[in-house]
């Protein structure tokens, strides 16, 4: 919101010709506005045939108004084909904000840098320029300011993470991902966020929720660096490391020394190994997740691996994969029928997103 203040009070402005007026000019602090422009600003592409005259009033009530607050009516000066405003970081918010940026990103110091970026956020009183009547503003102007207030989240995010702060970092990116569903790095901040946090089911549903939007919204898909993330959460290497990872699978004991049976076998030497160990594995490495009733959603990672493997077994197409048979232990361990019954439907008449 554009506001006037004299130390103690602040006004915000009502909408109306001086208020766009001062708008460009602040916009483009320290340099000489051209009075064409400035005519567009206001009026727009009807420019009144008295333009310069109908402008130079418009300058005049402006200088009235700083006048009414204290503020030095030379701060608008008419130059050489337009006006310029003078403003400085004590004066002006988006000078301030600029220089603190400039500031935090020259530090090196995250802590530092942390600091300073949310000492510039709390300059902000959006809706930007809402009580601005110029549609050239709006349009033109308005984005290159969002860019650099995203730009400046994005970065505090970026901070948080590093630092090690996401659990409370969380309800912020939350937030401004769902209020900006198309700056990507909000979501992908998200999914760090939440899989550094062990929530990893709630990372990859983030990912399937911006999916959808986009599908709906442009009919394309996420961009690389977000496929690239919802990967390595599945197989568990993301951004949180491989211990965070370790730390997430499911706890299978270790087989003793010399152990007969499935739990002592050597899978790479062909040997059988326990079902109900491939079906922990699978479930905790996110390609396989619980559902209701005894059935498992199967994620099109895995369909995409089973059809390649059969396809170099044989050359023969691949069927869709269903979950893995479960054996009686598995079945006693959690109460759902062994894949044999055949009133029992499988994983592949699932779909990897469905809940």
């Amino acid at each position: 919101m554009l506001s006037v203040a004299d130390g103690s009070e602040s006004v915000v402005l009502q909408p109306s010709r001086p208020a766009a007026l001062l708008a460009a000019l602040l916009l483009n602090a320290n340099s000489v506005v051209s009075v064409d422009f400035l005519q567009r600003v206001i009026w727009g592409e009807e420019t009144p045939a008295q333009g310069k005259s109908a402008l130079h009033s418009c300058v005049l009530r402006l200088r009235r108004l700083f006048g009414k607050y204290g503020i030095a009516g030379n701060m608008i000066e008419a130059v050489p084909g337009g006006y310029r405003l003078t403003a400085d970081a004590d004066t002006l918010d988006l000078v301030r904000f600029r220089e603190l940026l400039d500031a935090g990103y020259a530090t090196g110091e995250p802590e530092a840098e942390l600091r300073l970026l949310r000492e510039a956020l709390a300059l902000w009183r959006p809706p930007l320029l809402a009580n601005v009547p110029s549609d050239l503003l709006h349009r033109d102007e308005l984005p290159k300011l969002q860019e650099e207030w995203l730009r400046a989240i994005e970065r505090v995010f970026d901070l948080e993470l590093e630092c090690g702060r996401h659990r409370e970092a969380l309800a912020d990116i939350w937030s401004t991902a769902r209020a900006y569903p198309l700056h990507e790095r909000f979501t992908e901040q998200l999914m760090e966020a939440l899989d550094r946090a062990g929530r990893r089911a709630e990372a990859l549903a983030e990912y399937r929720r911006l999916k959808s939007y986009l599908a709906q919204a442009l009919g394309v898909d996420p961009g690389s660096a977000l496929q690239r993330l919802e990967l390595a959460i599945l197989r568990g290497r993301s951004a949180g490391g491989q211990e965070a990872a370790a730390a997430r699978r499911p706890s299978v004991p270790a087989p003793a020394p010399g152990a007969d049976g499935p739990h002592g076998a050597d899978p790479a030497a062909g040997e059988p190994v326990d079902g109900g160990r491939v079906l922990d594995a699978l479930v905790g490495a996110g390609l396989l997740e619980e559902g209701p009733h005894g059935l498992y959603r199967v994620h099109e990672l895995l369909r995409v691996f089973t059809r390649a493997a059969a396809a170099r077994g044989d050359g023969a197409p691949a069927p869709e994969p269903s979950a893995p048979p479960l054996p009686a232990s598995a079945s006693a361990r959690t109460g759902h029928p062994t894949s044999t019954d055949p009133q029992r439907p499988g994983a592949a008449g699932l779909h990897p997103t469905e809940a």
